[in-house]
């Protein structure tokens, strides 16, 4: 039985072009993301790369991701896996500005029946979300849990 897609719709207090780049500049990933490094190609094909030390200091590659599709500023596609990325879902972002904030949805898919980190997503989105929206509308975020 196919996995459900992970939906969630989140807005945010912050001009569109601001948002965007929440989701793709390295400085925003490296502030959500505890530091890990980020390197990304935006052009489909391009490559998507999650990575810093592991728990014994080795450099570690953390997520692995390929571009599909990118629209500046209002549609980010692209799949992602753990580790080497040997087991991907999609993630399709639409931002739609409206009159004070952009509604961010960000669809995540395509799930393979044996992908381990479906439960993990499903936890991780609200947060990453979460952080992502608290650091565009204050300068800020918060520590992971």
């Amino acid at each position: 039985m196919a996995k459900a897609p992970l939906i969630f719709t989140y807005y945010i207090a912050a001009p569109v072009e601001k948002v965007w780049d929440g989701f793709v500049s390295k400085e925003a990933n490296q502030k959500i993301f505890m530091g890990a490094d980020f390197e990304l190609d935006l052009k489909p094909g391009g490559a998507m790369i999650w990575s810093g030390p592991s728990k014994d200091g080795k450099p570690m590659r953390y997520v692995t991701g390929e571009v599909l599709r990118a629209e500046p500023p209002k549609l980010f596609e692209y799949k992602f896996g753990m580790g080497d990325g040997a087991v991907m879902s999609r993630v399709k972002v639409e931002l739609t500005p409206e009159t004070e904030a952009v509604k961010v949805v960000v669809t995540n898919d395509d799930w393979a029946e044996d992908d381990p980190a479906y439960p993990q997503n499903a936890d991780g989105w609200p947060r990453i979300l979460s952080r992502l929206k608290t650091l565009l509308e204050t300068g800020k975020t918060f520590r992971p849990h």
